[in-house]
Order: C-alpha cells, then sequence, then structure tokens
C-alpha cells in the first residue's frame, strides 16, 4: 500500500471529457423539447402578459372587529397607567394622616359636624383652612381630577376620552375604599358601597359646578369652591366664628385658571410627569397670594356714567 499512488480526483476529470451518450433506461419524452409555448426560446413566441396584483379579499368583520378590540385593550392599558400616576399626584395634594391608629385605645378626635379630625400639612390646610378630613381630602382631589380630566376632553376620540376618565375615577374609588376601611375603621362593605356611590354623585356634581365656573367666568367658578370645599359655609371652617376668609377662595380660583393654562399644552404621556412633586405644575402655582392682593386696573379709575351706558347691552 506505500507503494500505491495515489492521484486525488484524476478518475472524476476523465469522466468530465467523455460524451455523454443517452442512458437506454432516460425517457424520451423528457429527451425532446416541450411543445408548450412558454418552454420556447424562440423570438416568434409571444409575450406572457404581466402579472397583475391580486384582487384583495373582502375584509372579514370578525377579524375587524377582533383588531379593534385588540386596539381598545393596549389602550386601555396605557390608560390604566397614565392615569394610575395622574390621581397619585391628585391625592397628594390634602394629603393627611390620623395617628390614633397606631395607637391602641386612642380615641380619634372629631370636627363640630362628627368626621374624623387628622393631622396635615401644606397649602390647603395651613394658608386655606381647610380641615384634614376625609371630606376635604375626597373635595380638593375631585378638584384636580377635574383639572386633569379638562385636559383629557382634548384627546383625539370620545371612546379615548371614556378610558381615561373611567380608570381616573376607578382610582380614585379604590383608594377611597381603602381609605375607609384602615384610616377610618369602615369595616363593612355595604358601607364602604354607600358611601362610594354618594362621592360618585358628588363628581358628577363637581363637573357640572366647574364647567359651568369655567363658561360663565371667576365669580361663578368661586361659588362652586365655596359650596365644594367649604360647605357652602358663611364661616370659616376652623369652628372660630369667624366670617369665610373670600381671599383664599379667591387664590383658588386663580390657581385652577393657571393649572389648566399649564396643563394645555402637555402630552396626555408625559403629563403625570409634570403635575406631580415639589416643583410640578400643582405645587409651583399655589403661591398666588400677591396676585389676588393686586388691585384691579380700573378700581382707580373715576366713575363715570357715560362709560357706564356704553357698557351696557342694548335691550330689544
Amino acid at each position: 500500500m506505500a507503494d500505491a499512488k495515489f492521484i486525488p480526483f484524476e478518475p472524476h476529470f476523465e469522466a468530465l471529457h467523455k460524451p455523454i451518450v443517452r442512458r437506454p433506461w432516460f425517457p424520451s419524452r423528457i429527451a425532446r423539447s416541450s411543445s408548450r409555448r412558454y418552454a420556447s426560446t424562440s423570438p416568434k413566441s409571444p409575450k406572457p402578459s404581466p402579472l397583475k396584483d391580486p384582487i384583495p379579499l373582502p375584509k372579514s368583520p370578525l377579524a375587524t372587529r377582533h383588531r379593534s378590540s385588540g386596539l381598545r385593550s393596549t389602550e386601555t392599558y396605557i390608560a390604566y397607567g397614565i392615569t394610575k400616576k395622574l390621581f397619585e399626584a391628585c391625592s397628594a395634594q390634602a394629603d393627611y394622616k390620623i395617628p390614633q391608629i397606631s395607637q391602641k385605645g386612642a380615641e380619634i378626635p372629631k370636627t363640630a359636624n362628627g368626621e374624623d379630625l387628622g393631622v396635615g400639612e401644606g397649602w390647603w390646610y395651613e394658608e386655606l383652612g381647610l380641615l384634614p378630613t376625609f371630606s376635604s381630602w375626597s373635595q380638593v382631589t375631585f378638584l384636580h381630577m377635574y383639572l386633569v380630566t379638562v385636559r383629557l376632553r382634548a384627546l383625539p376620540s370620545p371612546e379615548s376620552f371614556q378610558t381615561f376618565a373611567r380608570h381616573l375615577f376607578d382610582h380614585f374609588s379604590n383608594h377611597a375604599e381603602d381609605r375607609m376601611d384602615v384610616m377610618h375603621g369602615i369595616v363593612s362593605r355595604p358601607i364602604r358601597v354607600k358611601y362610594l356611590k354618594d362621592l360618585f354623585i358628588q363628581w358628577r356634581g363637581v363637573l357640572a359646578a366647574y364647567d359651568e365656573g369655567l363658561v360663565k367666568g371667576d365669580a361663578v367658578l368661586a361659588a362652586a369652591v365655596w359650596r365644594n370645599l367649604y360647605k357652602g359655609s358663611y364661616t370659616d371652617a376652623q369652628g372660630r366664628g369667624e366670617d369665610v376668609d373670600w381671599n383664599n377662595i379667591s387664590q383658588i380660583v386663580l390657581y385652577m385658571r393657571k393649572v389648566l393654562t399649564e396643563l394645555a399644552p402637555l402630552e396626555e404621556v408625559s403629563m403625570a410627569h409634570h403635575v406631580g412633586g415639589e416643583k410640578g405644575i400643582f405645587r409651583s402655582n399655589q403661591r398666588v397670594d400677591k396676585l389676588v392682593e393686586l388691585d384691579a386696573r380700573g378700581i382707580e379709575e373715576p366713575f363715570l356714567q357715560e362709560s357706564v351706558e356704553k357698557e351696557a347691552p342694548e335691550r330689544t
């Protein structure tokens, strides 16, 4: 074997130079030229017609319905996350605590109306004179939810707005029920459900009252703030017997106007990142007391009967 001479691939090269001979087992019909016109390469053969676009199949109503359902499901998840962040920012504005919860046997102080009185800090309690109660928290939260809702009304479609609005109030309902149970000891589920129904009715009233105020002017808006936040009382919320400070209500009206102005250009996706926090839109617009104390431009102008007649509308 050692003396054998091995030449690689030589037999294969010899086979390449051998003439091709028709094998007896090779079918003759395969070797013949085809009579089909597209198999011929003759210039006289007709050219094949150009390919046409396929006729689109009719859309299935079921497939369309499933696709739209999928889009709505995706939007629902997005709306849930965005509104959760927005609600957390709204709820934090007038948050309060009840220290007696962690103290066994401690009695929770009450207001003159019998509400549980907690401990709260911030602009709404320290400067505007509201009491840190569940009622104050819910109404201040409603006010900020309303400001967010006004911006959400600019969504591309009514269906999108309804999705966002529904999730926003659902977050409030879940949080409010948890607060009733943990902080106020309302362990009965039917009682909590009854209170939640009352809160939903209040929410509908808040939407109508503040909408009317935005359209008809600051005086109507101030009256709505007075009814909702100060319960329509002519005396202060602290129970000192003093008259309600209308300067505080004016600050709230100006605060609402400024927040709505800054929310208008924001995208709904990024809105949650701009409203909360110490430097957010809510907190940064709470220092409006100096603007309210400024006199109106026309307060020092002399009173003229002619100017009143010109401004008065003509009666027909």
